[in-house]
């Protein structure tokens, strides 16, 4: 990516930075020092790299779920503004990049599986008690999408925009693409909701690729603890359009 400023005979922004770097704006000598292999200098080389291929493709993954978790937040705020003010065009624009980010959060796991077996099981008890079961993210991330018994703040907030529109999901559900940007909100959320599924599906398989039925270094029971928590989020929306389904297969039917 070309970072060279466009040329221009405009003078700088009042108070903005001058002389600011690619590498001052992105933090890198930050950035770059935060992988810290734990395995010790003694051993291979390849098992080091492994390590720290471990470690950046997690941090990535916990930078994305930031913009993921941020994203939808915003999203909840525009569709639940208390006064009314807020505009559902932006609250879908923040959803569509959210269901672009959860492929490249998959992603980041199919790049997982290029872990050599062998230097896992080397580094791995230097992990001690480290598991991304302790991510403060994804539970963040299981509070705005909520599960198949509970829904979450973001479905919350889209009736709440549903009710300011003077509608409901039912009714969206039945007019379709009429219904305008509500319709399309609808339309991410079972975007996201069923990339959030496909992504803790494909962790369960890296997991068991992996690990087999070992448990987890927090002391969860490994796939197991992972396959209990794979459920679709929107279950009352998933709900609707089923019936809408019907609705609309009894109507060509009776005219059939």
């Amino acid at each position: 990516m070309s970072m060279s400023p466009p040329e221009s005979t405009s003078r700088p922004t009042p108070g903005a930075p001058s002389h600011l770097t690619y590498a001052d704006y992105l933090g890198l000598n930050t950035l770059l020092s935060l992988q810290v292999p734990q395995t010790p200098d003694t051993v291979d080389r390849a098992v080091v790299l492994s390590e720290q291929f471990f470690i950046v493709t997690h941090q990535a993954c916990e930078l994305w779920l930031k913009q993921i978790v941020a994203d939808l937040e915003a999203a909840v705020d525009t569709l639940d503004s208390q006064f009314g003010e807020g505009d559902p065009e932006v609250a879908a624009e923040y959803l569509l990049r959210v269901d672009e980010l959860f492929r490249v959060l998959q992603q980041q796991l199919v790049a997982l599986e290029k872990l050599p077996l062998r230097h896992f099981a080397e580094f791995r008890p230097y992990l001690g008690s480290a598991s991304g079961a302790q991510s403060v993210q994804f539970a963040q991330l299981h509070r705005l999408l909520g599960d198949d018994q509970i829904p979450g703040r973001l479905y919350e907030a889209y009736l709440v925009a549903l009710e300011r529109a003077g509608t409901s999901a039912m009714e969206v559900c039945h007019r379709g693409a009429p219904a305008g940007v509500l319709h399309r909100i609808a339309e991410s959320l079972m975007d996201i909701g069923n990339d959030y599924w496909r992504w803790k599906v494909g962790h369960l398989a890296l997991m068991s690729r992996t690990l087999g039925n070992k448990p987890g270094t927090a002391g969860t029971t490994g796939a197991a603890y992972l396959r209990a928590r794979i459920t679709l989020p929107f279950t009352e929306l998933r709900r609707m359009r089923s019936q809408v389904h019907d609705d609309f297969a009894r109507a060509h039917a009776h005219h059939n």
